[in-house]
């Protein structure tokens, strides 16, 4: 990300050289310029949200002992939770969900995920994605030719206005064996789709996002005056380098600028303007307040907002699953899960939200010698909410053991449909990569059920 301060061989105005010229940096603000590339039959004819609100639950919640139980199973499989009724007839998820049992009718479970993938990285790959990574069952890097991320792609569909940046992520990115788990990107869509991503942590005290809080030694009129020294440095490049990237530059450039001068977003990540009521029932932590930051950037005019679960505890449950879940992850999700669908529906807020809860797979049904549960694609859950979606709805089952889809099985590329016809996307419609070639930005096909 370019800085406006640091050290070494400065320029006369603070900016130094290396910085001036690392152009690709502005795209961790998630500043799109437009393309000339057109994307095909991107206006779809479905649901009526307006903007995303992704929560990835990273490491492989167990379907089996939160979202799907199996109580009449052999006491291997069932484990040691028992299932509670909802506020919805026929329905029932784990007995450590207490507040989210009481608001059933607020959201969709999905129960016959699939695919073929036990890869962390891979697999939560086709999460962020909606397409199967082409290295499955393994922990991959990043690459340019990777499909974008949905933020990326929805952005790169729809420009926002220059001071919004189009796709946003809380939490940082996440990571698994030291890499960055691929497609949370922009993938072959390039730098200018770029996510502005978050890494600092809501819940501490003080909490600010450094790259838009401006220096108090640095006044409008000065900021202006290093946007025209930048601009006379690229047009140098231009000359130089004839880089084909420059004119898109220009524009990314110009609206890194004017983000950094609007004060929409900065009260947006600001958390003293909310309730200390209201960050309670939320829960004071990382998790709970980063939901509060994404539906504040929702409410600002961010049209996706990823929230990446972090620093609460490992969902990859291979040992001791249920004192984990039962003390440590469940009863701080179901606080702020439920205190944002509450939020979201209270500020009126819901309709046009599509929310969607996703880890990369389930747990197997076996408990293992450990006592916990392995990594398991063969069927799992996932939750949707609001933009269209119809409360109270169970799309899909599993079979007696929790083992594979026993009815209507869907995979994450299906997932992926059924989140851009919510937002009035076409899953038909193709965006082009790097060759320019076009791609469907899906292959999936809607759940129509659900709405």
């Amino acid at each position: 990300m370019i800085r406006l301060e640091g050290a070494g061989g400065r320029l006369c105005d603070g900016l130094t050289r290396r910085e001036v010229l690392r152009f690709g940096g502005l795209s961790m603000l998630g500043l799109t310029a437009g393309s000339n590339r057109s994307a095909a039959g991107a206006v779809g004819s479905g649901g009526k949200a307006r903007s995303l609100l992704f929560i990835s639950v990273f490491g492989g919640p167990s379907h089996h002992d939160i979202w799907d139980l199996k109580p009449d199973a052999p006491a291997e499989i069932r484990g040691e939770f028992r299932p509670i009724e909802t506020n919805v007839a026929g329905v029932r998820i784990t007995e450590h969900l207490p507040r989210l049992a009481r608001l059933a009718h607020r959201y969709a479970l999905i129960r016959s995920v699939t695919h073929l993938d036990n890869g962390h990285g891979s697999a939560m790959y086709a999460a962020f994605t909606g397409w199967p990574h082409p290295m499955p069952n393994t922990n991959p890097i990043p690459g340019a030719d990777d499909y974008p991320a949905f933020g990326s792609v929805l952005g790169h569909l729809r420009p926002t206005a220059a001071a919004i940046p189009p796709f946003i992520c809380v939490g940082g990115t996440q990571f698994v064996c030291g890499n960055q788990i691929p497609g949370q990107r922009a993938g072959f869509l390039g730098p200018a789709a770029e996510p502005f991503v978050i890494d600092d942590d809501p819940n501490r005290p003080g909490f600010r996002v450094p790259a838009l809080t401006p220096d108090p030694a640095v006044p409008t009129i000065r900021l202006g005056r290093r946007q025209g020294l930048l601009r006379s440095v690229e047009d140098t490049v231009r000359l130089h380098e004839r880089a084909a990237s420059v004119g898109t530059m220009d524009a990314v450039r110009s609206r890194a600028f004017s983000l950094l001068e609007s004060s929409r977003i900065r009260e947006a990540l600001d958390l003293r303007g909310e309730a200390d009521a209201v960050r309670d029932r939320y829960g004071r932590t990382t998790f709970g307040q980063s939901l509060i930051v994404g539906r504040r950037l929702i409410e600002a005019g961010v049209p996706c907002v990823s929230v990446n679960w972090a620093r609460g505890g490992n969902w990859d449950n291979h040992g001791n699953i249920f004192p984990s879940l039962k003390n440590q992850l469940l009863p701080p999700f179901d606080q702020s899960f439920s205190a944002l669908l509450e939020d979201l529906t209270q500020r009126g807020l819901l309709d046009s939200t599509l929310v969607l809860c996703a880890g990369e797979f389930g747990r197997t049904p076996k408990i293992n010698p450990g006592a916990g549960r392995d990594h398991w694609a063969g069927v799992y859950t996932q939750v949707m909410a609001g933009g269209g979606i119809q409360g109270g709805r169970v799309h899909g089952n599993s079979d007696a053991h929790g083992a594979y889809p026993d009815a209507d099985p869907v995979g994450p590329w299906d997932i992926a449909a059924t989140l851009y016809h919510a937002l009035g996307v076409a899953p038909e419609a193709e965006i082009h990569d790097r060759a320019n070639r076009p791609l469907r930005i899906t292959r999936g096909e809607p759940i129509r059920s659900l709405f």
